[in-house]
């Protein structure tokens, strides 16, 4: 068993795991203990996260947990560095808030949610978790991903138990769609199926859209069955460092409602514009997140 140690004070910014990974940006890990977003604060907690990487080809377990000022990881190969890159540690969360605007809602999201970062999930993974998203609360998604590995994924020994790998492309492929629905994917079994099949196949990649201009990369994505503007951004900030991307989900479409007025400008795309430029440009995706997390739970809150 490798294990290793990251000082929280060593983080520009500081780390909070529950809120980076109990705030709707990543359906790939769970919680050891099953409680995933029970608890509406969503900060702060102690609880250990597990998910599975494929560092060297072979997938393996990573679990993970912050305590005493620690993130502790724990993995059958050395995990430092995908737990560094999946949770964005090397990311500089003083310098990313210096450059959101003096904005009230954003002041008291950040102070909130102090060390929330953004995830950085496996293309594959999250474009699935995110066509799985649509009209869904986050447990039923994040449900819904751990019951395609369980039906779909190769079994993982770790620390005594048997887990599942998030299924391959060419896995979720052969899957039949009468499968699909039987884990309640819904009307998004097919969507899920013939997107496998088109990576699985050469045919197109998400990971490739990393290449593209911001727009031009959310268009790409729209290619993949059941993928539309919404789903793309996700794909494009929680995965494929897009950090301007600010998916138009229900509560940021209240939010600018509510908070941001006149960036609604009756399209995804021209209200898209308006609110990244609100936000702050490059890094409005992480003020995106904030908000979202603080709003979800803290809505009957006056600001």
């Amino acid at each position: 068993m490798e294990s290793g140690v990251i000082d929280v004070d060593s983080l520009a910014g500081g780390f909070d795991l529950q809120s980076t990974l109990e705030s709707g940006q990543s359906y790939l890990w769970w919680r050891e203990d099953g409680r995933d977003y029970e608890d509406d604060s969503q900060y702060g907690g102690d609880a250990s996260y597990l998910t599975t990487t494929r560092e060297d080809g072979t997938p393996a377990v990573v679990r993970v947990r912050q305590t005493d000022g620690q993130v502790r990881w724990e993995s059958a190969v050395d995990a430092e560095s995908a737990v560094r890159r999946r949770l964005r540690l090397d990311d500089d969360l003083v310098e990313i808030r210096d450059a959101t605007p003096a904005d009230e809602l954003l002041e008291t999201a950040f102070d909130t949610y102090r060390g929330m970062r953004l995830v950085r999930d496996p293309p594959f993974g999250a474009l699935v978790s995110f066509i799985c998203s649509a009209q869904m609360h986050v447990t039923r998604i994040h449900g819904m991903q751990q019951s395609l590995r369980a039906a779909f994924g190769t079994p993982v020994e770790f620390d005594g138990e048997t887990y599942h790998a998030y299924p391959t492309p060419a896995q979720l492929a052969d899957a039949t769609e009468e499968q699909l629905r039987d884990l309640s994917l819904g009307y998004r079994a097919p969507y899920v199926k013939r997107t496998a099949k088109m990576v699985a196949d050469g045919e197109a990649d998400p990971a490739d859209a990393r290449e593209l201009p911001y727009e031009e990369a959310r268009d790409a994505l729209t290619e993949f069955v059941g993928v539309g503007d919404k789903v793309a951004d996700c794909v494009l900030l929680f995965s494929l460092d897009y950090l301007e991307a600010v998916p138009l989900d229900t509560w940021i479409r209240k939010t600018i409602t509510e908070y941001y007025p006149d960036c609604d400008r009756g399209n995804y795309t021209d209200t898209s514009r308006a609110i990244r430029e609100r936000l702050g440009g490059k890094y409005a995706g992480y003020a995106q997140t904030y908000v979202f997390q603080f709003i979800r739970n803290h809505r009957s809150t006056d600001v």
